[in-house]
Parts: structure tokens; sequence; C-alpha cells
């Protein structure tokens, strides 16, 4: 094995009764097993967020609920043109948000200012339906026999955790509609990648986030978020099988060129990345902001399966990001 982290095979409550993180839910996991049952207001996030490439285009749709507003959006990058479609809403409160305390199970929907989101999900698969001015998206996401994703709980406190899944490589199909040009894929050459949240943050925090898919292999990277906590959020997938790489690892890129290779290793990884487009999200709310450079582009590299063998990466598309949030 490539981790010293305990691994989690029974369901589990993230939270004890008085709403602070229960040790037993510590851990890592191969499907989702945590109950998410958050208690309290102010500090919980809670969200999903929906990644797909395909050869024509990057798909980015993100439902969300941070306790004092819903931050939606969905964003469409044509890799042909590098032209960028995107619609992005706050919504006071979180008015009208949904979400189920388990990944995997349930109904998530978000509404307001002009974006509508549903998330369908059950023990075959995924079902996401998004409707903005402009854009129009239905996708499937099916969940292949024996799939596995990576859960894991970081716990910086009692009072401050986070548990996520990274569900990597999944095969989707759909329709995307901008304007009046209409897109299809296949599974057979496009893939999503599932960011599932749940925790209470501290209010400034800045992590690292690298997916990459491709026929047979996934790989997913973290970092700066988890440093320190015992937890990491690194694994590798084959043919669907989730290999976990529990040291932290070093992130090295350019800050004043985003475009530059990203290098991200540690002693199970060696990638480089190979940015072909950057895009930037701020939001500034008084107190509250974020600013992610979010880059697409192409991996390349290696990580080590849990039988010490090195698993070429070279081709794998997706992405590499740095989030700085103060919420």
């Amino acid at each position: 094995m490539t981790t010293h982290e305990r691994e989690i095979t029974a369901p589990v409550d993230l939270c004890l009764a008085d709403g602070r993180l229960n040790a037993e839910a510590v851990g890592w996991t191969r499907r989702p097993l945590h109950r998410g049952n958050l208690r309290g207001w102010g500090r919980g996030k809670r969200w999903e967020y929906w990644g797909v490439v395909t050869p024509r285009h990057i798909i980015g749709l993100v439902a969300s609920s941070l306790d004092y507003a819903a931050v939606n959006g969905v964003y469409v990058l044509d890799r042909e043109t590098r032209v960028e479609t995107a619609k992005d809403v706050v919504v006071p409160l979180a008015r009208g948000a949904v979400f189920p305390d388990r990944s995997g199970a349930g109904t998530a929907s978000v509404r307001g200012g002009g974006l509508a989101i549903d998330i369908e999900q059950d023990a075959s698969g995924t079902v996401i339906r998004a409707v903005a001015s402009g854009i129009e998206l239905d996708l499937e996401v099916p969940l292949p026999e024996g799939h596995e994703s990576l859960g894991v709980v970081v716990p910086w406190g009692p009072g401050r955790f986070q548990y996520t899944v990274k569900d990597v490589g999944r095969p989707a199909r759909g329709r995307l509609r901008l304007g009046s040009a209409e897109f299809a894929f296949e599974e057979t050459d496009s893939f999503a990648v599932l960011d599932h949240g749940r925790g209470k943050w501290p209010y400034s925090i800045t992590w690292n986030w690298a997916a990459g898919s491709g026929p047979g292999r996934a790989i997913q990277l973290g970092g700066k978020w988890t440093d320190g906590t015992g937890s990491t959020e690194n694994a590798l997938f084959v043919d669907g099988r989730l290999h976990k790489i529990g040291d932290e690892l070093e992130w090295s890129y350019d800050r004043t060129d985003w475009l530059r290779p990203w290098r991200i290793t540690g002693p199970q990884v060696e990638v480089e990345f190979h940015p072909f487009h950057e895009k930037v999200a701020r939001t500034e709310l008084g107190l509250v902001g974020s600013e992610t450079h979010q880059c697409f582009g192409h991996f390349s590299g290696r990580a080590r399966a849990d039988d010490g063998t090195w698993v070429d990466l070279d081709g794998l598309t997706g992405w590499a990001e740095e989030a700085r949030n103060r919420w």
C-alpha cells in the first residue's frame, strides 16, 4: 500500500450529535460511505461541482450553499475557438438550495438569478440538467460496475473539517446547446469529474486541485489545504480502481504566468501539467471573496500504483488550479 491513512469500509456519520467532527469519520474510502450530517449555521459549506471534458468543450457546473449565500454557475469553454460562455449567480441566504447528505444519492437543486441546476443521483449514475440564458446542458454520467472514487475527511479540528468525494474519469454523454448551436457528446471520448463537498471551513483557505482523465487512467491530486492534517486527497485510478497516495505533494507553478507548465511531485508522483487555457474567477462581497485560477490542459509523467509499478499519465486531459477563499 502507498498510504498510511486509515481506510473506512462501513457507513459513518461525518458529525456527532453536537455538530463536531466524528473522529470515526476521519479516513478515506473507495466509495461514498459518509453521511454529511452538518449541524449549525454560518460556517457550513455544501457543494456539487461537475467538470466535463469532451472533444470540443470543457464544461464546469457548480451548485453550492455557503449558508449565507448560494454561489452557482455554469461555464463552457470551446476548445477550438477558445470562446468562454458563462453564467454565475449569487443567491442571498442560499434560498431554494437543496442538497442531500450523501454523495451519489438523492437530488441536489439550485435556482435563482436566471439559472437552474438539477442533479439527480442513484446507484446507476447521475443525470444533470442546467438551464440559463443561452446555455442548456443535459448530461448523463453512468456509474460503471466496480468503479471506485476517493472519499476523504480532512480534519483541521473538532469544529472545522471537510468531507470531499473526488470521482474522476467517469464516462459522460449528453447534449450541450449554446445559443442556436447544439453539440452532442458520447461516453467513448468524454469524461466527467465530481467534486462533492460537505464541511465547516476556516474563514481563509488556499487550495490546489488537479484532475486528469483518459481511457483506463485518471489522476486526482490536491495540495495546501490538507497540509499538516494527516489526510491527503491524492489518488491514481487504473481501470476504475483506486490506488491511494498518502504523501503531501510539492506544487510548483508560476503565479505571474499561469500558462507555464506546472509540476506536481512526491515519492509516488512525478507529474507535469501543460495548460492551454486559463479561466479566472473573482468574487468580492466585502468581507467575503475568492480568486481562482483554473487552467485546462494535458498531463504528462507518471504515478505509482499500489504494487509499486509506475503508470504512465501522458495525454490525460483536465485541469489544475489555485483557489484562495475568504468565506
